[in-house]
């Protein structure tokens, strides 16, 4: 019995696919969720999508959505000091992504263990967005290994001494002894209020 598939049954397909893996499906796995044998037929499909401005290819071929589906409304502003009538209208949709990470091949996320940043509310458990080819500039927050340990902490350059500092009192000053290397500047702190 042949199947009869729309173009939005094949968007929706290839949306919870992305949903669920982060990723796009490769056409492999795209004849399996489409539920077809032959590849010609996914040719077809992505040809279509690639028509209606649901998928888009980038220089290299690669496949992408054109509207990230993890994406959300921006309903407006909140006061966070006293209280003011909140008005809720939808302005803007917004990708996490493309907010938090401006130059995404040079970009990647580490998750944060210590509490030698909490007071620059980075804490443990938090993820950090962290740019490898930024050049560090004094008070950013850096990633650093210093005599062979990996840190976050913040940059200070006096004359043609780099000193790392904590952003917790009980923590001292780092002065490297030998090896200093940075490996990027912590862009955005991503933290989730429930696990």
């Amino acid at each position: 019995m042949k199947v009869k598939r729309t173009l939005q049954d094949v968007e929706k397909k290839i949306t919870d696919f992305f949903l669920d893996n982060g990723r796009m499906p490769t056409y492999s796995e795209m004849a399996e969720i489409i539920g077809v044998r032959s590849k010609s037929v996914v040719h077809f499909w992505v040809a279509k999508l690639l028509d209606a401005g649901i998928l888009q290819k980038d220089a290299k071929g690669f496949l992408s959505l054109t509207r990230n589906p993890r994406a959300l409304k921006l309903a407006g502003e909140v006061c966070a000091g006293l209280p003011t009538s909140a008005e809720q209208e939808i302005r803007d949709i917004v990708s996490f992504d493309e907010y938090l990470v401006r130059n995404p091949e040079k970009s990647f996320l580490l998750s944060v263990t210590g509490d030698s940043m909490i007071d620059a509310g980075i804490r443990e458990k938090d993820l950090v967005i962290v740019e490898s080819n930024k050049e560090p500039k004094n008070g950013d927050i850096v990633l650093a290994q210093v005599d062979g340990d990996w840190t976050i902490k913040y940059f200070h350059k006096q004359g043609d001494m780099v000193v790392l500092e904590a952003a917790n009192a009980k923590y001292s000053t780092i002065v490297p002894r030998a090896d200093l290397r940075i490996a990027g500047v912590i862009t955005a702190v991503v933290r989730k209020y429930y696990r």
